[in-house]
């Protein structure tokens, strides 16, 4: 077997391998950044483009308050108390320096952030997820000490005494071996695209629809997995809710409930708090009727919408035929096969929560988590979304410490061994804060290069 020899391997070339492979090679490391598809990218060039920080100059400049504590206890709030503390701090203490890394590196950020799940103040920062992964790649391609291999599939990881010391790695029809000096970071995302082992963790997302990036068959929880990595946070794999059923293409979710609208289901019911963090949603969908359900709103919300943010580019969604239109809700109802009187009650039902202050059905007190008034829905035209529950990822994965070096099934460091993104474990919990996969990709990705070189 042809045998090379670098300082570390990070394995997958997306928002978290990148982030990783620079940050170590700015430190002086000599870095292979190995990618198993033709493009790098995987599922954070098709990501919804939100990251979550707090206490940037754009929050600054929108007026908007906030903090690490705030940001700190949002996400403990939201992961229902199955998060990791200790993970959750290493990503609020990382994240405005990630943030300012970024700007450095010429990403460019929305003019305002958005509010969106789990989030008690604006905190979901734009960017176009392509523009910034060709960013960072050409920073990578730039930078003399990194070599970017695509078309290059690690598959085994190779310890010897006690430490991880080279990476199997299959390119051109050829099996080569990658001596690693300081060892291997695996940033090679999730496995949506893995039908087995999403049966085997969560067949309760089996109708959910299934996208994620190409390369996402869990490869890096495998080859972790086999040097006995622990594994957490399986029990809480959801599907994202407002994703059309017809859609077949890798646009995310439109989440209009978060700008007004609710949700219902085929005997045009509400059926849960649309306020709720979307794998929440997701799940609470899945169990409906045909796992098919509605978002319904009319004008004052369809123009509460913002073109250019994906989960609220309703516009976008309206000229692509995705949306239904009508005068009334009675007309709404017969374009969509729900029940006129059923869905005109419910509205009106609805409508009289939010004029009371209070919603006894479900409990909805905000637009979204606790940020936003209720708004009714009442002037038309009205409009209809199909929605199902797509699986974008699988938030769960290898055991880690908050320096991102993995964990055995006994909680012992996997020496050699780190990990960073979609394939980790810790910091979402039982439920999802908009904008933190992402977030986690580039802020634990630069944590790892910097734990890498600092390893002996």
């Amino acid at each position: 077997m042809p045998e090379m020899e670098t300082d570390i391997v990070v394995i997958g070339a997306g928002a978290a391998g990148f982030a990783a492979a620079l940050t170590a090679a700015d430190r002086g490391a000599e870095v292979l950044l190995l990618e198993k598809t033709a493009e790098p990218g995987g599922s954070s060039r098709i990501c919804g483009g939100l990251l979550a920080f707090a206490g940037t100059d754009i929050q600054h400049r929108n007026g908007i308050g906030d903090s690490n504590d705030l940001l700190y206890r949002d996400l403990m709030v939201v992961g229902q108390g199955a998060s990791d503390p200790a993970i959750v701090r290493a990503y609020v203490d990382n994240q405005l320096d990630t943030y300012h890394w970024l700007v450095a590196r010429g990403v460019p950020f929305g003019p305002k952030p958005d509010a969106s799940s789990g989030q008690t103040v604006p905190r979901c920062h734009v960017v176009d997820p392509d523009a910034l992964i060709q960013t960072l790649a050409v920073h990578a391609k730039a930078h003399r000490n990194i070599t970017i291999a695509t078309n290059a599939e690690a598959k085994r990881l190779i310890r010897t005494d006690n430490r991880v010391s080279a990476v199997w790695v299959f390119q051109d029809g050829e099996m080569f071996d990658v001596a690693v000096r300081r060892g291997a970071i695996v940033t090679a995302g999730g496995f949506t695209r893995n039908p087995g082992l999403v049966g085997t963790f969560a067949p309760a997302v089996a109708r959910a629809w299934v996208t994620g990036g190409e390369g996402n068959t869990g490869d890096g929880l495998l080859m972790a997995w086999q040097l006995g990595a622990g594994v957490g946070d399986v029990a809480y794999i959801q599907g994202t809710f407002g994703k059309h059923p017809t859609d077949h293409s890798n646009r995310h979710s439109l989440l209009s409930v978060y700008k007004g609208a609710i949700a219902v289901n085929e005997s045009a019911q509400r059926y849960v708090d649309e306020s709720l963090s979307y794998k929440l949603l997701g799940t609470a969908c899945l169990v409906q009727s045909g796992a098919h359900t509605w978002q319904i709103f009319d004008r004052p919300i369809y123009e509460a919408h913002e073109e250019g943010v994906s989960i609220f580019d309703v516009r976008h969604r309206h000229q692509a035929g995705s949306l239904i239109e009508a005068a009334t809700l009675e007309e709404l109802a017969g374009k969509t096969g729900l029940d006129p009187a059923a869905l005109r009650a419910t509205v009106a039902r609805y409508n009289g929560h939010v004029a009371n202050g209070s919603d006894p059905d479900f409990g909805r007190k905000h637009l979204v988590h606790n940020h936003g008034a209720l708004v009714p829905i009442a002037t038309g035209p009205f409009y209809a979304h199909a929605s199902t529950a797509a699986l974008y990822g699988t938030y769960c994965g290898l055991t880690v410490t908050p320096r991102m070096q993995v964990l055995d099934v006994f909680r012992e460091p996997i020496l050699g061994l780190w990990a960073a993104g979609e394939v980790t474990a810790g910091l979402h919990g039982a439920a999802y804060m908009t904008g933190s996969a992402f977030g986690k990709a580039l802020i634990f990705g630069r944590v790892a290069g910097r734990a890498a070189v600092g390893a002996v």
